[in-house]
């Protein structure tokens, strides 16, 4: 669960950094007005292309996440209704006094 936030993180981090200096650059370049704007246009719909890119990536991984957590979460239910019936069975045989209370 830790490396997921440190991934989180890492990734909130990078895209923010990304874009700080991306708009220091812009900022601080030798161009007219209009080439400037011209140039966030560009970088903005490059943004928005990555930033679908990573939301699609995200929401694969996330749903591969949750198949398998219901897999394990459905084998645990098997595993615990088996431990649940054995002990039924068993407080049923020393109930009848057919077998002696282990400790």
């Amino acid at each position: 669960m830790s490396e997921r936030n440190d991934f989180g993180s890492f990734m909130v981090g990078f895209i923010v950094g990304g874009l700080t200096g991306a708009v220091v650059a812009l900022l601080l370049a030798p161009q007219s007005g209009e080439e400037t704007r011209a140039v966030i246009k560009e970088k903005a719909i490059e943004l928005k292309d990555k930033a679908g890119e990573t939301y699609d990536e995200v929401a694969a991984k996330a749903t591969a996440v949750a198949a398998d957590a219901r897999v394990k979460a459905g084998e645990l239910k098997t595993k615990g209704q088996a431990v649940l019936e054995e002990g039924k069975a068993q407080l049923s045989r020393i109930g009848k006094g057919k077998e002696a209370p282990t400790a």
